[in-house]
């Protein structure tokens, strides 16, 4: 579907793991929330190249109206759509999506929307220079204006910062430990002639966290070169839900750096000294996916946390479902576990988490 060489295969089944820096300082009272805490409104949006889609653009598009209008039943979205589309969008959404009249070119929004801070009580986004993964994926012009474009619609501050990179490459427990891929970040094709001591003190400065660990990560063997939102989530301080392949999954580069990842989050602490806990999600067998192709997405980790509600991918394998839902109603008691069909998103390399994009407040 992608018209890079690269896949977008944002599934991780593992990353090798490097190790984890030690606590530093954050700017003080910036702070980079929790997924599961209160948001203001859920973004997504609507995918508009032919190029990248051809002719799987329109069902992908019927995918993605249905995630947002599930997603509305717990809390405020806003689908981000060409103004030549807009009017499509809102009859495919209805009326309990509000369609927002700014240029995209792809449904990533995880990856184009600005990372949102708080800070002083208030709410800005960070602008960290989407480029296309490092160029590999073109053309993404309208994509690139996307940060900027929302915090201009909804009169917010933008932060900026020199460092290239998108929203999937970080992950949070909203208490100060940041968990990001070395390989999404300190790369030429992102951050040219910067040290990961240099792209760390940055992520302090900008992100408010103390600590971040870092996970080596895989270089170009999918599109994102392994962002972390579909290997390592947080879903309490100090607990980490961790990808893992399948039983029987022929060994791979993937699967061998799965114990080297539980391996660095064994022997390290978050920024407030805590142990973790690890937690593996396992994936689904493919050959019961539906839909399945080389480039498929079929990370539980790719779950995406809603006001009151969990949206988790349901890849086909009953049994393999039933599990991961299960292991998310345990972590978020007292959510709705909502689980949702999403083959083409999948097989584009992508997931629920990454077609996502929370603003953190109070929903209006």
């Amino acid at each position: 579907m992608f018209d890079s060489s690269l896949p977008r295969r944002t599934v991780l089944r593992a990353v090798t793991a490097v190790g984890a820096v030690a606590v530093g300082s954050a700017v003080a009272g910036r702070r980079l929330g929790a997924e599961w805490e209160s948001h203001a409104r859920t973004y997504l949006s609507w995918p508009a190249s032919k190029s990248i889609w051809a002719e799987d653009l329109p069902v992908v598009r019927e995918e993605i109206a249905g995630l947002a209008k599930a997603i509305a039943d717990f809390e405020p979205v806003v689908l981000l759509a060409r103004p030549e589309h807009a009017d499509a969008a809102q009859r495919a959404c209805g009326d309990t999506v509000e369609v927002a009249p700014i240029p995209v070119d792809d449904l990533w929004a995880r990856d184009t929307v600005p990372v949102f801070v708080e800070e002083a009580g208030k709410v800005a986004g960070v602008d960290f220079n989407f480029n296309g993964w490092g160029g590999k994926q073109k053309p993404h012009d309208k994509d690139n204006a996307v940060a900027k474009s929302v915090l201009g619609e909804y009169g917010l501050a933008r932060t900026e910062t020199w460092i290239t990179a998108e929203g999937g490459s970080f992950e949070t427990d909203g208490a100060g430990t940041l968990m990001v891929t070395e390989s999404s970040l300190v790369n030429d094709n992102r951050n040219k002639g910067k040290s990961r001591q240099e792209i760390e003190d940055e992520l302090k400065k900008v992100l408010g966290v103390r600590k971040v660990i870092w996970f080596a990560g895989v270089r170009g063997e999918d599109i994102t070169d392994a962002h972390v939102d579909c290997l390592a989530r947080f879903t309490a301080p100090g607990v980490v839900l961790l990808d893992k392949a399948a039983p029987g999954t022929p060994p791979d580069s993937w699967s061998r750096a799965t114990d080297q990842a539980r391996s660095v989050l064994a022997s390290t602490t978050d920024a407030d000294g805590r142990p973790f806990e690890v937690i593996e999600l396992v994936q689904p067998d493919p050959d019961k996916v539906e839909g399945y192709g080389e480039d498929s997405v079929i990370s539980y980790a790719n779950f995406y946390v809603a006001n009151k509600s969990v949206f988790v991918p349901e890849f086909g394998d009953i049994e393999a479902d039933e599990r991961a839902q299960r292991i998310l109603r345990e972590q978020f008691p007292g959510r709705e576990i909502v689980p949702v069909k999403i083959p083409a998103i999948a097989a584009g390399g992508g997931g629920i988490h990454c077609s996502t994009h929370d603003q953190p407040g109070q929903p209006s």
